[in-house]
């Protein structure tokens, strides 16, 4: 009896290609700091991170090479995400009212991809999107209405339903009480003036308002002065991490949030 033939290598099943682990270089412009770390692919953020206070006013120029400066110290990585304090439309910004000079009425902002000079300058991809919405994108459940504030030198906003992001607005520019916007009455501006305990009754204001305007489901605050509030007043808030305005930015290559 003639033997079994065994099958050839060549028609053995082919091994499963292996993805290459992608370490994303996160940047988290405040109107305080800028920051910048490199998250590894389970959103874990690598020991060595640095931070340099943001320079006002801030031109496009000054933040590109402050950004720069602040790679050169860290490891490897393959891709760029930014998080920025002002509209961002399609990866393109649109205002900057925390870095811009008030003699340019802002104009040196408008319709800068800082994404692309980042592109060019250090030799990566990069993508770019509104800084509340990722650290929200840190934060998230993905299941319900969710919406997102920072409190800091002003107050960013971000919103998603079930994980998806809203087109942006510019909350922190709207009238919150008495012709203040909601950046001059929870910003950090506010705060030095009146002390934390007042501050934070402004705070559980902008929290009410928000919660007839939207209906959410969950509320996350972060932000560096999300600190001085000592616990969440209610189930449906939740006080995130600063962290997360870093690490967030390894799911805006998730395609989530890149088309706003």
């Amino acid at each position: 009896m003639a033997a079994s033939k065994q099958p050839s290598a060549a028609k053995k099943k082919a091994a499963p290609r292996r993805v290459k682990s992608q370490h994303t270089l996160c940047i988290d412009v405040g109107g305080t700091h800028v920051k910048s770390g490199i998250v590894a692919p389970d959103g874990t953020m690598q020991p060595d991170h640095a931070r340099v206070a943001t320079p006002h006013p801030c031109s496009p120029e000054m933040l590109i090479e402050i950004i720069e400066t602040l790679t050169k110290p860290l490891g490897h990585f393959d891709r760029i995400s930014i998080g920025f304090p002002g509209a961002v439309r399609r990866g393109i910004i649109l205002t900057a009212p925390n870095l811009s000079d008030p003699a340019h009425d802002g104009s040196e902002w408008h319709a800068i991809d800082l994404a692309g000079a980042l592109h060019h300058r250090l030799k990566r991809p990069a993508r770019l999107a509104n800084d509340a919405e990722i650290q929200g994108l840190g934060a998230i459940t993905g299941i319900g209405l969710e919406t997102v504030i920072t409190l800091g030198t002003g107050m960013g906003f971000a919103m998603f339903t079930d994980g998806i992001p809203a087109p942006h607005l510019e909350l922190g520019q709207h009238n919150a009480h008495k012709n203040k916007s909601y950046d001059h009455y929870v910003g950090h501006a506010v705060l030095e003036k009146i002390g934390p305990k007042k501050w934070r009754k402004h705070v559980d204001r902008v929290i009410a308002q928000l919660r007839v305007l939207t209906n959410f489901d969950i509320l996350y605050i972060g932000g560096g002065n999300a600190r001085l509030i000592e616990a969440a007043p209610t189930p449906d808030i939740k006080l995130i991490a600063n962290e997360t305005g870093i690490t967030g930015g390894v799911r805006l290559w998730d395609g989530i949030a890149h088309s706003t």
